[in-house]
């Protein structure tokens, strides 16, 4: 797993402590191999648990699911045209995003899947948007400039802080990062 940004490459290694309770956007790759599935669930656990985003009902294990079911989407949908996924999670006053990101142009639809209650699988964005709007937070997919997409959900800290809608949303979206980076382009506005 190939790291850019401020995200443990191994267990046992925290990142560096940033701003007081997570206000910052930590990123990193990892290779598309279902082996990257929990090293992403892993290392978001850790990052929340040291920006101290933890003990808050069911926010952490929410995010934990919402990463394992990108990851696992990027990683069974994506691969071909993107052997490497980007994960973001962006700590702002009053919630957390986390957002996959890989080069492959077909944008999801997870509305569509409702229709077929026979399939055993396919309802992971199902549930990704289904926790986001349970917990008061967003849910959406954004093209990114190099062609692929960008999966991602915000939720609130606590209950009482909506995740901003409008014109702040924009701070929900994935911020500029390295350049070269297979998940570093900024995507554009639908």
């Amino acid at each position: 797993m190939e790291i850019v940004g401020r995200v443990p490459s191994e267990p046992g290694h925290a990142p560096p402590r940033g701003p007081a309770v997570g206000e910052g956007v930590w990123r990193f790759t990892a290779p598309a191999l279902e082996s990257s599935v929990p090293q992403a669930r892993h290392a978001v656990r850790d990052l929340l648990a040291h920006q101290g985003v933890s003990g808050q009902g069911d926010l952490v294990p929410n995010l934990l699911l919402i990463v394992s079911e990108l990851v696992t989407n990027a990683v069974r949908h994506a691969a071909l045209l993107s052997p490497q996924i980007g994960v973001e999670v962006s700590i702002g006053r009053g919630w957390v995003r986390v957002a996959v990101e890989d080069n492959h142009p077909y944008r999801p639809r997870p509305l569509e899947l409702e229709a077929d209650q026979g399939r055993t699988g396919g309802r992971g964005l199902l549930l990704v948007q289904a926790i986001a709007e349970e917990s008061g937070g967003r849910y959406d997919v954004d093209h990114t400039a190099s062609g692929g997409k960008a999966v991602w959900a915000a939720l609130p800290l606590t209950s009482a802080a909506p995740v901003p809608d409008g014109g702040p949303l924009t701070s929900l979206r994935p911020p500029r990062s390295a350049p070269g980076s297979p998940a570093g382009q900024r995507p554009a506005r639908s």
